[in-house]
């Protein structure tokens, strides 16, 4: 399943809408999206899976379409 990970670059700001990233990321549930990418210094804010339709969507509207693979 891809899911869509809402974040900010880092740990020690307040969440700002402006600075809001998103990345694409293949696991199986939310826990291991969040699990995945506890080493890294994001601030999580929000983690939402894509329907096919919602994958499709994204795939054909954003240029920077990249799926991140999880390290196990």
């Amino acid at each position: 399943m891809i899911f869509k990970v809402y974040y900010q670059d880092t740990l020690g700001e307040v969440p700002v809408r402006e600075r809001t990233n998103a990345m694409y990321v293949e696991a199986e549930t939310e826990e291991e999206v969040r699990k995945g990418l506890k080493n890294r210094d994001y601030n999580i804010e929000y983690v939402t899976p894509l329907s096919d339709d919602a994958l499709s969507y994204e795939k054909n509207n954003n240029d920077d379409f990249e799926v991140e693979q999880l390290d196990q």
